[in-house]
């Protein structure tokens, strides 16, 4: 294995395994083989990826018309020839999240029987497709800002947002007339169809009772989404459609986080350096995820197991944050500054950065480690723990120069970590 001789050579080798691995994954790229079928009659995109989707896709059927739903902000939003673009809101919906899902509902259902219906999904469509059912977008709102708070898992986030929408949870699908190929990247844990952007197209497993349940695990009163929801439970709303309803769909995933650190393990190997992808479904609490890649950095310093050093620790999932500051960061700069906590002064070169470009509140992806970082953050005055306390990861990594700044990615393949261990 080549051990760089340089600090500043390791921090920018995993900078460029992430960038690399991003590149290599493309939302094009991963599309490309895909655009064999029946030319579509129209072609929906929405999420963080949509556009590069809907671009790909329509350089393979040109003059199909098209929609595309991105995030605001995304750097390019001019539309392709014939489509149009119409930005929404993430991580919480707004007006133009709800005007674009209204646009995309009349589109599909206009379609007539026998057509063909191209539907490109990636993540962040939950947010970016918004058509409330039994609240209001504010109350909406307020609710999806309260469970991600509450660290709510984005698998009980959709459970409660499938049953307060009218295109979550296949009734996008549910609505149209046309046969519906839909393509997707995953951004959840284990690729769950019905988790990305809140399945729109892909049978609902959970119900009412299920959306009830989640409100009652966080203690969220919400009683508007209460009342919806147990007007469901009692049988009075209509259900999401359930597996077997939706014969007229066919779903394919196209691209997941495990095919993120496949490119960057390909990558690391090309430049001679050993890596192993520890798992690409790690969730939970990021400080908990730290506390255990540190006992396995640990434990590959102390005794060569399970691993024997130099490598580079891969991993992917996504980590939650509950959050009890008011901070600026995310849980890929609180993963980091966690695992700078519990290293202490026998740090590594680590990288924790979003897929998307884009981490929690702040204009970071991420955030780099160096074996000193510590040492540069005393002589700087930052003390790790008190900006811990009040989930401030970000202002912590720009104070100290470490923070990784891309702007958005329009991908969304969850989480990316890199470790150097020696």
């Amino acid at each position: 294995m080549t051990a760089p001789g340089k600090a500043v050579d390791m921090r920018a080798l995993l900078e460029q395994s992430y960038r690399s691995a991003l590149e290599a994954v493309a939302p094009a790229r991963l599309l490309a083989p895909h655009l064999t079928g029946p030319r579509p009659d129209f072609v929906l995109a929405f999420g963080k990826a949509a556009l590069p989707m809907l671009r790909a896709a329509l350089e393979a059927y040109p003059s199909v018309p098209g929609l595309a739903v991105p995030p605001r902000g995304t750097l390019d939003l001019s539309a392709p020839q014939g489509a149009e673009v119409l930005p929404g809101s993430h991580p919480v919906p707004d007006k133009h999240s709800v005007y674009a899902a209204e646009q995309a509902l009349l589109r599909v259902r206009a379609l007539p029987k026998g057509s063909q219906l191209l539907v490109l999904v990636s993540g962040g469509g939950s947010a970016l497709l918004s058509a409330p059912w039994g609240v209001t977008l504010v109350q909406k709102q307020a609710l999806t800002r309260e469970l991600l708070r509450a660290g709510a898992a984005i698998e009980e986030i959709n459970a409660v947002r499938k049953h307060l929408s009218r295109v979550k949870g296949g009734r996008l699908a549910q609505a149209t007339r046309a046969r519906v190929r839909a393509l997707l990247i995953s951004d959840v844990i284990g690729d769950n169809p019905s988790v990305i952007a809140s399945g729109p197209t892909v049978p609902d497993p959970t119900t009412f009772a299920d959306a009830l349940a989640v409100l009652d695990r966080y203690g969220v009163a919400a009683p508007e989404a209460r009342a919806h929801l147990e007007a469901g439970a009692r049988g009075e709303l209509a259900e999401t459609p359930k597996p077997g309803e939706l014969p007229h769909v066919e779903n394919v995933i196209i691209g997941s986080n495990r095919v993120l650190l496949e490119a960057a393990q390909a990558f690391l190997t090309a430049q001679g350096v050993r890596s192993v992808i520890l798992a690409d479904t790690f969730g939970g609490e990021a400080r908990d995820l730290a506390g255990f890649h540190a006992s396995l950095v640990g434990s590959i310093r102390d005794h060569g197991t399970p691993f024997q050093g130099p490598l580079v620790l891969l991993s992917g999932g996504e980590a939650t944050v509950t959050v009890r500051g008011a901070g600026r960061g995310g849980r890929n700069q609180e993963f980091a500054l966690w695992l700078l906590e519990d290293l202490g002064e026998r740090g590594v070169y680590a990288l924790s950065a979003g897929s998307d470009g884009i981490d929690g509140h702040s204009d970071a992806a991420g955030a780099f480690l160096t074996p000193d970082s510590l040492v540069r953050a005393r002589a700087l005055g930052l003390d790790p723990r008190a900006f811990l306390a009040r989930n401030d990861s970000g202002t912590f990594f720009a104070a100290l120069g470490d923070a990784l700044i891309t702007g958005p990615s329009g991908h969304n393949l969850n989480d990316y970590r890199a470790i150097y261990v020696m």
